[in-house]
Formats: structure tokens, sequence, C-alpha cells
């Protein structure tokens, strides 16, 4: 009966390792490449990282190894013109709509980012990482939106909401 019972622990073990889902292996600056000619086919290498255009936006992505980080930027616009209204925008939409990709300032310009630790990056979270970036780029100056859902407790919500309520009540005069 224990014997049994072993056999039957065993093979059950067995089957669930065939049916689990198998690992991605750990991200490295050629695994990365790959996947963004995937996205790009004419990505270019670029010392440490490369450059890529998606929805028609130029992205730099940059990796350094020795401290397994890997970021990808898209440039936005010059940082000294930024009002103080812009700037508290900004960080509004980095709690709430950025999502997992931020806004920056760094050398006068101001930046859509994506920051991830290299080697434990997934596909799909670099991909998706990728899309926020650009989607954060291309809503500056509008809904500030990484493009998918809102985390809540921010202040975003409450100015979207503003927006619509705005344009229906100029909708009303028509």
């Amino acid at each position: 009966m224990i014997r049994l019972a072993l056999m039957l622990i065993f093979l059950a073990g067995g089957l669930a390792a065939q049916d689990a889902p198998e690992a991605e292996p750990p991200m490295d600056y050629e695994r990365l490449g790959k996947i963004l000619f995937a996205l790009d086919p004419d990505a270019q290498p670029q010392g440490p990282g490369f450059e890529l255009t998606l929805s028609d936006i130029p992205v730099l992505v940059v990796t350094d190894v020795s401290t397994d980080r890997m970021r990808a930027m898209v440039a936005i616009r010059n940082a000294n013109e930024l009002s103080k209204e812009e700037l508290h925008r900004m960080m509004q939409a980095n709690f709430d709509t950025a999502l997992d990709a931020r806004y920056a300032i760094a050398n006068g310009i101001v930046w859509a980012t994506f920051i991830h630790p290299l080697s434990s990056l997934k596909k799909d979270q670099l991909i998706s990482g990728l899309a926020q970036t650009v989607n954060i780029a291309t809503t500056y100056g509008t809904s500030y939106s990484g493009g998918a859902i809102q985390f809540g407790g921010g202040d975003s919500n409450e100015l979207q909401r503003q927006l619509i309520e705005d344009l229906l009540k100029k909708g009303e005069e028509i």
C-alpha cells in the first residue's frame, strides 16, 4: 500500500512537472536584443544597448550588466522650459497612471523611462514596459497614461474626470 502511494505521488509529480510552464531563461544582452529585433527588425545595437522605433517613437534601451540593470528611454522635451504645473502633473502620473513607466529628468531633458533589473526581467514585462514608456511619452501633456489600468488613490482619475465634465459642458452649448 505504501509503495502504491509513493508510486502515485511520484507519477503525479512527474505529470505536474510536464504541465508546468517552462521557466524563462534569465534576461541578458543577447536575449534582450532578440526580443527588441522581433519588435523592430530595424533596431540597431548601440554600445551597451539598442536604438529602435515603436509606433514611430524612437526608443533607446541601455543595459548595464555589472549592476544588472536595464533602462528604456524616450526623450520628450527640454526640461528647462517645464512649468511648475507640468512637473506637478508628471509626479501625479508617476503615482497612478504611468504604471511601470516613469517620467524623469536628466541632462536637461524630460524622459519617459522604464527601469528594471536585467536578469529577472521577463519577456512580457519588457514588452509591457516598452509600451508603457512609449504611451507616457505620447500622452505627455494630455492624459499622462501608461495606456493600461489606472492605479487608484491618486489625483489623475479626478483630473481626467474633470476633463470629461468640462468637455460635456462645452458640448451642451452646441
